[in-house]
């Protein structure tokens, strides 16, 4: 992935996600998913735009069955929030930048 936003497994996920000490945004997709790829450059600029304040992470939910079958995803793309180990927040689909960015507003301001 292109620089901004950091690749997780099913075997990296508890230490990047559930054990940050800030917020993560997990982009929960697969390559075969045409609304996931019209989200990634979105992610990209968010996390280029707000360093520190959130990680921004993706997971391959084919590569990953194990991480995507604990959080129930049965849709993508698939953005969920974790923040002290729990979900605070999902979005479900792909939305334009100023939509997505009002959604995350608590977290990024």
């Amino acid at each position: 992935m292109a620089g901004n936003t950091v690749e997780v497994t099913d075997a990296s996920f508890s230490e990047a996600v559930l054990h940050s000490d800030k917020p993560v945004l997990v982009d929960f997709w697969a390559t075969w998913c045409g609304p996931c790829r019209m989200v990634a450059p979105v992610l990209e600029e968010i996390a280029a735009e707000h360093p520190g304040k959130l990680e921004i992470v993706k997971l391959n939910v084919d590569e990953n069955p194990e991480t995507a079958m604990r959080y129930q995803i049965t849709s993508i793309p698939a953005l969920k929030v974790y923040s002290g180990g729990e979900v605070v927040k999902t979005v479900i689909g792909a939305k334009p930048k100023p939509a997505l960015e009002a959604d995350l507003a608590g977290i990024l301001a």
